[in-house]
């Protein structure tokens, strides 16, 4: 602050009686003050005494003798550093520096996280908040603009900011340990960081990725059927996943009427005897309630007919086509008039949702045998099927399973190449880039991003491994496995070797002659699958939905579980054709 003109010539006149000198000149005065802008005492008598001489010689002289100290104080500093040098390698001064650059690099680490992290915490439209910027600056601005704002117009998953929020709290645990680092004894590294810094804050371990607990109480049916009472089961649509789905619908709509289950004959369909263990579902229920297609035909007594044939699914009629009728009739099965439960139906693009008393009293009947037709695009109590362990009172974990040869050889497999903490992922190509396509918003992402995507789920469960089903080709999968590196490490991706004599992992399939079976090696993918620490599957494909059915079954479900880059689309989608 500039003070008045009458306080400056009181305090030189001031200084005039004391130092007994003349006072300095207005010319001196007003230069003074425009070289400097110091007013006070202390400044005038600085000036005078710059002014005069004796007080000039003095000033020389102190001044030599300063930097004299200062010499001698440097050249005994450095050898004083330059003996320590010999006897310690890392002086306590040279350490705590080191400490103290480490703790702020970081703390400047931390800064980005967390801002990182805040910016992720509400989405583009949400802009009452401000984004905060990952470099620190000294301009405010009374408000956010459209650039300010994250990029991802996602809100974060409570999951991924609980990973996040313990991340900073293991980064935080490294900067005490820098900090602390140099009052330890010993050599001990600053990067030696305890894993459990979580369960040092909240008192035990935080899981991120734990496992998804099933809940206790859940809606089933008894299924309590009637010896020579039959629904015949006809599953034609796609693939085996697609057929299981299908087989658990007719379960259902079985329990429901009160019916014993016929599996198809692998002459129309798959041969589940080789993939699924068809006596575990009896020995849940304690009861017969499911059949093989040739210990029917022994029921039968070559009495083989469909006595009605009431389709759930109207158009197609049964969703059957000639091919299939045509397949029925070569296996001696005689059949009424096929038609709709519901006509109307036909006329509609989107099938119309079903009730328990729907079908009840729509498919009760008499006869001894009936079929429905396909049910996999049946819209019938969804959340009561995809319920864990399904809609069906049992004493088991999950009624359609794997076969127990392909149980033993996935437990082994895992034993073998990946341990417990593994991820899984189902990534499904060869058909999948025109069947993503044609759907408004496709899933079908490039190598890259792809690659991106499983490193976010890599970050968070911190598993060492993961195992690749997949009908990628070679050259997809050499480039995803070059792309898949955290922390500077590749990140091994595990596919099934094929036989080879000198593993034992597989020879229980090799054994029985199942080795080399499609349908046998698509089911022992599932498994191993199932048995993940986390697994992360491709969106819209029913091989995955089958994985994740096992999951909520087994117990081995976890909150990390997701689809390939759930909530993105991909970075770029080509043309139609």
């Amino acid at each position: 602050m500039e003070r008045d003109s009458s306080s400056d010539d009181d305090d030189d006149e001031a200084l005039v009686l004391q130092n007994e000198a003349k006072p300095p000149s207005p010319h001196n005065l007003r230069h003074h003050r425009a070289s400097f802008e110091i007013s006070g005492n202390l400044t005038t008598r600085i000036g005078s005494a710059l002014r005069s001489r004796r007080w000039h010689c003095y000033l020389v002289v102190t001044c030599i003798c300063f930097v004299l100290i200062l010499l001698l104080f440097s050249l005994y500093h450095s050898h004083l550093f330059r003996g320590i040098s010999f006897t310690s390698a890392n002086a306590p001064e040279d350490r705590m520096r080191e400490a103290e650059l480490r703790a702020l690099y970081l703390l400047r680490d931390q800064q980005l996280g967390l801002a990182n992290l805040w910016n992720s915490t509400f989405s583009r439209s949400n802009v009452s908040l401000p984004a905060i910027s990952s470099h620190t600056t000294s301009n405010v601005t009374s408000g956010p603009s459209k650039d300010d704002l994250p990029q991802n117009s996602l809100p974060i998953s409570l999951e991924e900011f609980r990973s996040a929020l313990i991340k900073q709290i293991k980064l935080n645990k490294l900067i005490q340990n820098a900090l602390l680092s140099v009052h330890r004894d010993g050599n001990a590294s600053v990067e030696a960081v305890d894993d459990n810094a979580d369960a040092d804050i909240f008192g035990t371990e935080v899981n991120v990725c734990r496992k998804v607990k099933s809940p206790v109480d859940g809606r089933t049916v008894e299924w309590v059927p009637k010896k020579d009472r039959f629904l015949f089961a006809i599953c034609v649509s796609g693939q085996m996943s697609n057929h299981l789905i299908c087989l658990e619908k007719h379960m259902l709509i079985a329990a429901l009427l009160g019916r014993v289950l016929v599996f198809p004959s692998h002459k129309l369909d798959y041969n589940y005897s080789q993939v699924l263990d068809i006596n575990h579902i009896n020995e849940c229920l304690d009861r017969e309630v499911v059949i093989s297609y040739d210990n029917f035909v022994g029921n039968m007594k070559n009495k083989l007919k469909i006595d009605k044939f009431l389709c759930y699914i109207a158009s197609p009629p049964c969703y059957l086509d000639e091919e299939h009728i045509k397949r029925l009739k070569n296996m001696g099965i005689s059949m009424g008039k096929i038609e709709a439960a519901w006509p109307e139906d036909a006329n509609s693009k989107v099938q119309k949702k079903r009730f328990v008393a729907d079908v009840v009293s729509k498919f009760s009947s008499e006869e001894e045998v009936i079929a429905i037709g396909d049910m996999l695009y049946a819209d019938i109590e969804q959340e009561w099927v995809m319920q864990p362990g399904g809609p069906i009172s049992h004493k088991c974990k999950v009624l359609i399973q794997p076969s127990r040869q392909i149980l033993l050889t996935a437990q082994r497999f895992v034993q073998t190449f990946l341990g417990s903490n593994f991820v899984a992922l189902h990534f499904r190509r060869h058909d999948f880039l025109k069947f993503c396509n044609v759907k408004n918003e496709s899933c079908f992402y490039p190598i890259p991003q792809a690659a991106e995507c499983i490193l976010r789920v890599m970050e968070r469960t911190k598993s060492p491994v993961v195992y690749l089903s997949t009908d990628a080709a070679e050259s997809e999968t050499d480039l995803l496995k070059s792309l898949v590196v955290l922390d500077g490490k590749p990140i091994p991706l595990v596919k099934r070797p094929t036989h080879s004599t000198a593993e034992k992992w597989d020879a229980l399939l090799y054994r029985n002659h199942l080795d080399g079976e499609p349908q046998v090696e698509a089911m022992l993918d599932k498994s191993i699958s199932a048995m993940s620490a986390v697994f992360v599957g491709a969106p819209g494909s029913t091989f995955t939905e089958d994985i994740l059915r096992l999951r909520r079954g087994w117990g081995t479900a976890s909150r990390c579980d997701e689809y390939l880059c759930q909530g993105e689309l991909p970075s770029y989608i080509a043309e139609a054709e």
